[in-house]
């Protein structure tokens, strides 16, 4: 079912793009010379990316970095798989982790998502 799904997709897209293709190549002469026009629309697009996509990303991911430098014993932190703990050590990369009452656990730094309330 599937696969029927996506092969009549694939076809429906190809044939697409073929009417697409054959209505440029028809308006193509009439077009001519627009070199840095043609680039506008690819450009806007990219910037578009960069404000929406990239660069939020990259400010996320300067507060995780700044988050992981600023840890210490006795915060309450989620590890990236869930699991609630209070730092009862910190190294050099690594984290002793009170999960229960005796309970510890050793945690890559990084692998720590968030400060707990």
């Amino acid at each position: 079912m599937l696969k029927s799904f996506i092969s009549h997709a694939l076809l429906t897209m190809t044939t697409t793009l073929a009417v697409i293709d054959t209505a440029y190549a028809e308006a193509a002469p009439a077009a001519a010379g627009g070199g840095f026009a043609s680039l506008v629309p690819l450009l806007l697009i990219m910037v578009i990316f960069y404000f929406l996509l990239i660069r939020p990303q990259q400010k996320r991911v300067k507060e995780h970095r700044n988050m992981i430098e600023s840890l210490k014993k006795g915060d309450k932190i989620i590890t990236g798989g869930g699991i609630y703990g209070t730092i009862t050590d910190v190294k050099e990369g690594f984290l002793r982790v009170e999960i229960a009452d005796g309970v510890r656990i050793k945690v890559k730094q990084d692998s720590i998502s968030s400060l707990a309330d």
